[in-house]
């Protein structure tokens, strides 16, 4: 049996990736039809579709969180390290498993989002016909996988459920956002902050509509182009896993 098929065979053996999965689809499907049903004056577009993007990212990081640190808190990956002594293999096949399952949740989500806008007003159109309309719906399963492995990093690190998703959370809802308050240098800095670069590459380039761009994902000044931004957002996760793989065969399980 393969690393892959042993990582995979353990997430799903525990509830909380199906009850994180189904939560992380009814927010931002549920955040579609609501943006969708209550302003009918107004047509719905692409990108007013995922408005609830950052509701089940939030969510998928949770339960990326939760695949590693359950582990360190139940003492299984004791087990794992000694029958693999390849501490960096076991987690970079976890880290796989866990970044594939989240961009298939991305990829549902942000999919399911623009049917129930179709549903809801089908008069609205909602063709993905451009670069912009394919990225701020395709592009959700990219950020979402990307956004996993950083989550089993920075779980990986810190080994404990509650600090790990208290650091996520936090960074994620509150640091992103509070250091534009930072005196001459706060925009520069946000500017390169890793989340708020991922929505320059779903907002980025925008097509001009009949509705606001900031009803989508929140719009992004990062100075990159779409497609560096998401290798930036890219380079920022595999330095996190990097550093998790070096401290995680460095200290005891």
């Amino acid at each position: 049996m393969t690393l892959l098929a042993v990582e995979r065979i353990k997430l799903f053996t525990t509830r909380s990736p199906l009850w994180c999965t189904l939560l992380a689809l009814g927010l931002s499907i549920g955040f579609a039809a609501l943006i969708a049903g209550v302003d009918s004056e107004n047509p719905v577009t692409v990108a007013s579709t995922q408005f609830g993007y950052n509701f089940g990212l939030v969510v998928v990081m949770v339960m990326a969180t939760l695949a590693i640190t359950t582990e360190y808190r139940f003492s299984t990956i004791r087990a794992t390290f000694q029958a693999i002594p390849n501490r960096s293999a076991v987690l970079v096949a976890k880290t796989a498993v866990v970044a594939l399952v989240s961009g298939l949740i991305g990829l549902a989500a942000a999919f399911g989002s623009l049917a129930i806008s179709k549903l809801v007003q089908s008069s609205a159109d909602l063709a993905l016909d451009t670069a912009f309309e394919w990225r701020a719906v395709a592009g959700v399963s990219l950020v979402y996988a990307i956004s996993a492995v950083i989550a089993v990093a920075v779980g990986t690190l810190i080994r404990h459920s509650a600090g790990a998703i208290s650091l996520l959370l936090i960074w994620i809802m509150l640091v992103e956002s509070l250091v534009a308050l930072i005196p001459k240098v706060g925009d520069d800095i946000q500017k390169w902050m890793p989340f708020y670069v991922a929505n320059r590459f779903l907002t980025g380039d925008p097509d001009l509509t009949s509705r606001a761009i900031d009803e989508g994902p929140p719009p992004s000044d990062a100075i990159l182009s779409p497609w560096w931004a998401l290798a930036y957002f890219a380079g920022v996760a595999l330095v996190f896993l990097l550093t998790a793989l070096f401290v995680a065969n460095k200290r005891d399980a």
